[in-house]
């Protein structure tokens, strides 16, 4: 056993930070994790409790036969209402990321695809990527970018993204560096003026500096459990090589950027003809690299973001798809809620209009569905497990009176 007040080696095996995972520090004393685990197992044992089962293993994307575009896309179509464009973007990109890896050849030929996401928000881009993700069985992340700032500062090291990654495949490195990443609001580490800043920019440019290491392909070395960075702390490396990074972002405004850019093409005799074909509600679908960079990202960062796809705001129709007919829509889920505790959950036709038309009036996209499906529901959730009842019908009157309150909090 290590000698009193040492906490740099375990006080009950004496091992030092090097030799173990983790060494946690509790005043003048020291515990290590193999340890704690050991501990742990022991107290179970004693106590009579049952040992933890250990999550299965998710098999690598090369060890399971792969999807092709087509069938990747059909796929999706089981989980997303709609965005075919970026369905099929996603599928080819996807398909060709996993048949990267799986060629045997030594040499890089075939460079790696990692993909950006431009759309409004409520279209479906953090479904997309967590669909994508659930078909292939590898390890996924989603993070932040709001919370990174370059090395130094309050905030997250860009290395917190592959600790996430490293969580999710319970650090099995091997899987981790199969895995998908997926950076929501990517658009928020924009650059903050159009010219180089001269002035330190921590969590806008700086963070983009920082991001290309990782996205090109690199061996980075991740603290184990996340934060900041020590010289004690023991790393853990992982190559990125063929870790697949799926950006997404609203980039709010942009549309300004490409409405100036095709201004500035159509001109000559057929200048008025080419203005007709652009549709004004939805320029989002005309984005392109230069556009992105005008945002504010830099031209590496693009660079490395070659498969740019749009995802168009929902409509109606599809607002009102995603409430019923996905394998995970709104209204199945809460109708196996219900199911249950054995009641039989009926939400009206005109319910449902309702509830898409208070979405779209508000802005909220395909996410505010769910808040105001919950506004409805709560207080059914809340009575009818105890009222004996085996049914239960949502009316119009009834959903208005509860999103009446909803709104009110809104206004």
């Amino acid at each position: 056993m290590a000698g009193s007040g040492d906490n740099t080696r375990c006080s009950f095996c004496g091992r030092t930070q090097d030799q173990v995972e983790l060494l946690v520090r509790v005043g003048d004393h020291a515990i290590c994790s193999d340890c704690i685990r050991s501990l742990d197992d022991y107290l179970r044992e004693v106590l009579g409790e049952p040992q933890p089962k250990k999550p299965a293993k998710k098999a690598p994307a090369g060890e399971r036969p792969l999807l092709k575009p087509r069938e990747i896309k059909a796929f999706l179509d089981e989980y997303v209402i709609g965005q075919d464009e970026a369905k099929k973007t996603l599928a080819v990109a996807v398909y060709n990321h996993y048949k990267r890896i799986s060629r045997k050849a030594d040499d890089d030929l075939i460079e790696k695809s990692n993909i950006l996401m431009v759309g409004p928000t409520g279209t479906g881009k953090t479904l997309l990527a967590r669909t994508i993700a659930k078909m292939l069985g590898v390890p996924f992340a989603i993070v932040d970018a709001t919370v990174l700032t370059e090395a130094g500062y309050v905030g997250e090291d860009v290395e917190s993204i592959l600790t996430r990654l490293l969580q999710d495949a319970d650090y099995d490195v091997a899987q981790a560096e199969r895995g998908i990443v997926f950076i929501d609001e990517i658009d928020k580490i924009a650059r903050k003026s159009d010219n180089p800043s001269i002035t330190r920019d921590v969590s806008g440019e700086g963070v983009q500096q920082a991001l290309l290491k990782i996205l090109e392909g690199n061996i980075v070395n991740v603290p184990p459990q996340g934060g900041r960075k020590h010289p004690e702390q023991r790393m853990i490396a992982v190559n990125t090589e063929n870790i697949l990074f799926i950006c997404g972002g609203a980039f709010e405004g942009i549309e300004h950027h490409i409405s100036q850019r095709l201004n500035m093409q159509v001109i000559g005799f057929n200048a008025q003809k080419e203005r007709e074909k652009v549709d004004k509600n939805n320029l989002i679908q005309y984005v392109a690299p230069q556009d992105l960079r005008s945002y504010g990202l830099i031209p590496e960062i693009i660079g490395r973001l070659p498969v740019v796809t749009h995802l168009d705001p929902l409509d109606r129709a599809s607002l009102l798809s995603i409430l019923t007919e996905p394998k995970n829509a709104l209204i199945k889920q809460y109708k196996a809620i219900f199911a249950m505790d054995g009641i039989k959950l009926t939400v009206r036709p005109d319910v449902l209009e309702f509830i898409v038309d208070t979405a779209i009036s508000f802005k909220l996209g395909a996410r505010g569905l769910r808040s105001l499906c919950e506004a409805i529901m709560t207080d059914a959730m809340f009575e009818a497990p105890t009222s004996g009842r085996k049914s239960l019908t949502i009316s119009l009157a009834y959903a208005k009176e509860k999103i009446g309150k909803y709104a009110s909090k809104l206004n």
